[in-house]
């Protein structure tokens, strides 16, 4: 399935859906390109994201989801959001950078381990082991590689990885990342990670659920 596209968010079975969600949000959270800016630009966007925050379960009414003029204010708005800034961007996709109880080394390590468990290795030549692309890109095959383990104690083992790397990962620096974000003038990215957040939330509370009936 491909990610640049509205189906993961809206026409897909239960199970697709979780697995293309971390899929998208990798997308949509990557280094601007022509492909991301057509996507974020469709019309029917912000009906399918809607769609989705109702289905998480989203505190409040759906936010403003105002969509760009030209790529060049898109790609703009991006660097200046997460890329550049003195002395560092707003909001910097890395989890060391919010996260700052290990040194920025360990986390990135840490990080790096759990994709060696899947016999993975993060590409640091694109993002580093603890930017959100990489996170998201590992729990996406970590979701792949276990709905479709040939036996139970298997997918049991992979539940419990993709539970581990949640808690303790993601959850260490998403919503701090999250309550910056909303800071910025740029709902689109706000409105996307709070969703990405509310599906960590749900993600979490279902693995642990399943975990607890062995």
């Amino acid at each position: 399935m491909s990610v640049n596209s509205t189906a993961p968010i809206a026409r897909q079975s239960e199970k697709e859906t979780e697995i293309d969600l971390y899929r998208l949000f990798a997308f949509v959270f990557g280094r601007p390109t022509p492909d991301r800016y057509e996507w974020l630009q469709r019309t029917e966007l912000a009906a399918a994201l809607e769609a989705l925050w109702k289905r998480l379960g989203c505190e409040g009414a759906f936010p403003d989801t105002s969509r760009y003029e030209t790529y060049g204010d898109y790609e703009a708005t991006y660097i200046a959001v997460f890329d550049v800034g003195v002395p560092q961007p707003p909001v910097p996709l890395l989890e060391s950078v919010h996260y700052k109880v290990l040194p920025a080394q360990q986390t990135a390590l840490e990080n790096t381990y759990f994709h060696e468990v899947l016999g993975l290795r993060a590409d640091t030549s694109r993002y580093a082991p603890d930017h959100l692309v990489t996170q998201l890109e590992f729990l996406a095959a970590v979701r792949y590689a276990r709905e479709y383990a040939p036996e139970k104690a298997n997918q049991q083992d992979l539940a419990r990885l993709e539970r581990d790397f949640l808690e303790r990962h993601m959850l260490n620096w998403l919503p701090a990342a999250g309550q910056k974000l909303k800071r910025q003038p740029q709902p689109i990215f706000s409105v996307l990670f709070s969703l990405l957040i509310a599906v960590v939330d749900q993600n979490i509370r279902c693995l642990s659920a399943m975990l607890a009936q062995r």
